[in-house]
């Protein structure tokens, strides 16, 4: 009786942990693009994780496809890398059981150029790339008609199909955002990722010809994960040290307006 009653125990325990997702002692694996995501990540790491008895294995990828991809396989637990635009325009194409779980910072998104210095020099015709994915190129879109370059109509996920006013004859070349810092080569401007735009070395907050305003902007990057992970304590114990004053302290002494903590 006393061996049945120990193996119903360790039974209880196993289904108990089973419940709750991983056990806290367990590593958890991150995915995030290399900037500044992974920098921050590893600040987490190597500095506060401990605090909360918390493993955190940093895996870098350099698109945004795969860190989603590879969550819902459950090659990862979690990812930081998106906005909650771009986590909708996924999940809702794919089904994905994931869910968002808090805010970090803003990277603003830029107009760059290597031939132009001022917005009013770019010509009539300019070469404008801007990013194919459909949260990322409404997002240029509507920077571009912020800065009176554009008008666009008067529809959620605007792409370069809704031009409602075009004086410029702006002619626009939708790539992979991760290649749009290249295509500077090739174009009178480029609307660039904050995180892709700052591993190129720009500086958005100087060397942009238009940057998003941080102040009400709903395209904050966060920490995702899978539904089953939502209540996983490595998973709020992460969320609560990305949230935390020294992080924030970190993003603004490293990145001088580049990056913003929200």
């Amino acid at each position: 009786m006393r061996i049945k009653a120990a193996l119903i125990a360790v039974a209880l325990t196993v289904l108990s942990a089973c419940s709750s997702g991983s056990s806290a002692s367990d590593t958890l694996k991150v995915g995030v693009s290399p900037v500044p995501h992974a920098q921050i990540l590893k600040y987490v790491a190597d500095n506060l994780a401990a605090q909360k008895g918390l493993k955190i294995e940093v895996v870098e990828f350099t698109d945004y496809v795969q860190p989603n991809t590879a969550l819902v396989d459950g090659s990862l637990d979690a990812n930081y890398f998106q906005t909650v635009p771009y986590l909708a325009t996924f999940t809702k194409e794919s089904g994905a059981k994931v869910e968002w779980v808090a805010p970090v910072h803003v990277e603003p998104l830029g107009l760059y150029s290597k031939k132009y210095k001022k917005l009013d020099e770019l010509p009539s015709g300019a070469k404008v790339a801007v990013a194919n994915d459909a949260t990322n190129e409404a997002r240029g879109l509507k920077l571009l008609e912020a800065n009176g370059l554009i008008k666009l109509k008067p529809v959620d996920q605007p792409t370069v199909r809704d031009l409602a006013e075009n004086p410029k004859g702006l002619q626009f070349v939708p790539l992979e955002a991760a290649q749009l810092p290249r295509s500077l080569e090739d174009t009178d401007a480029s609307v660039i990722n904050g995180n892709y735009a700052i591993d190129a070395g720009l500086k958005p907050a100087t060397d942009s010809l238009a940057l998003e305003k941080a102040e009400g902007n709903p395209n904050a990057n966060g920490l995702v994960t899978r539904t089953e992970l939502k209540d996983d304590k490595r998973v709020k114990d992460l969320a609560e040290l990305l949230g935390s004053q020294q992080v924030k302290d970190y993003i603004k002494q490293t990145y001088n307006g580049s990056v913003i903590p929200v």
